[in-house]
């Protein structure tokens, strides 16, 4: 390389990174063919983390704050190089900057619902949706499983698997959980919490930290829903009785200003009214059974009269009608012939 050629190339003297737009995880600081001065200046801004690699290897990083490149500050690229402890020349290594603010409002939701075992309801579909925030924590584990060597790389393009990946997440969270539905619904922020424990694992794998996690509406398919809503709807009503009444007197009005309401309502009424009394005296007999009656005496035997002679047994016949009669009997019962 001639003495021309050595004052074209170019050094980097000043290294820092300021985000142009919301949404950039990582980006490579533009190095082409220039080369980094020794003694250059670093400057990390807050919510930033900066990432030397050296041949694809990850070397230093440092967080927020301002930094002059030496051996000193380079442990891990000197080592990599073989500097000694004299290092003085320019040196090349690719930077990596990384946003470490939260990359908040991102949303998720159930695509198709999600098939649970309910205790109230057996097996039920849920779907869900609702919001959630992270941001990058571990720079060289992103680095090395997500961002890669892109120039730019964006939170949309992490948009897809994270999603997937709560709602694969989301139903084992629903699952081992064992809470009803009813409860679920009724206590979302502890629903969110526990799908928030299940998750942390598989975020932290990419390098990220799950800041919030958010479960905004939980519901069935429409047709679950209808059902639901009519069993919520029988124990609101309880007593059917007091609200057949209760419907009868709001149809009042209504029938009222109608030619003929009233009497179609004074009808309903009365049909009501027979029908409940007829379902009133058949619960009253079920729970009151007749009694059997009493046995009845035998009529004592009046002296002389046709019964104590039949009683006793003494007997004979009408003389006019041949009719059986008691033998002291002085005239026939049934013709009432006098008897001799």
């Amino acid at each position: 390389m001639g003495l021309t050629d050595f004052f074209k190339k170019q050094f980097i003297d000043v290294i820092h990174w300021t985000e142009p737009e919301d949404g950039i995880l990582a980006y490579r600081y533009p190095m082409q063919d220039m080369e980094i001065q020794n003694g250059a200046q670093l400057t990390v801004r807050e919510s930033q983390t900066a990432l030397f690699v050296n041949e694809g290897k990850a070397a230093d990083s440092f967080g927020p704050g301002r930094y002059t490149l030496s051996t000193s500050t380079l442990p891990i690229l000197t080592n990599l190089q073989n500097w000694d402890k004299a290092f003085q020349s320019p040196f090349k290594s690719d930077v990596y900057f990384f946003s470490t603010r939260q990359q908040i409002n991102q949303k998720w939701g159930t695509q198709q619902p999600v098939t649970i075992r309910d205790k109230d309801f057996g097996a039920i579909r849920l779907r869900a949706f609702g919001i959630y925030s992270y941001h990058v924590n571990d720079v060289r584990a992103f680095h090395q499983k997500v961002s890669g060597t892109r120039d730019v790389y964006r939170s949309a393009e992490l948009e897809g698997q994270l999603r997937n990946t709560i709602i694969a997440r989301m139903a084992d969270a629903f699952a081992e959980s064992g809470i009803p539905f009813l409860d679920m619904a009724a206590n979302q922020t502890e629903m969110a919490q526990r799908i928030a424990d299940f998750l942390k694992p598989s975020f932290a794998e990419f390098g990220l930290t799950l800041d919030t996690f958010l479960v905004e509406s939980l519901s069935m398919p429409e047709e679950l829903q209808k059902i639901l809503d009519q069993r919520i709807s029988m124990n609101i009503v309880g007593d059917m009785g007091k609200y057949t009444q209760f419907q009868v007197a709001q149809s009042i009005p209504i029938a009222a200003a109608n030619e003929g309401g009233i009497a179609g309502i004074g009808a309903g009424l009365g049909a009501g009214m027979g029908i409940a009394q007829q379902m009133a005296a058949g619960m009253a007999g079920a729970m009151n059974p007749p009694q059997a009656p009493p046995p009845v005496n035998p009529v004592a035997p009046a002296a002389g009269g046709a019964v104590a002679g039949a009683v006793a047994g003494e007997t004979k016949f009408c003389v006019n009608c041949g009719s059986k009669i008691g033998r002291a009997a002085k005239f026939c019962p049934e013709c009432g012939t006098a008897q001799g």
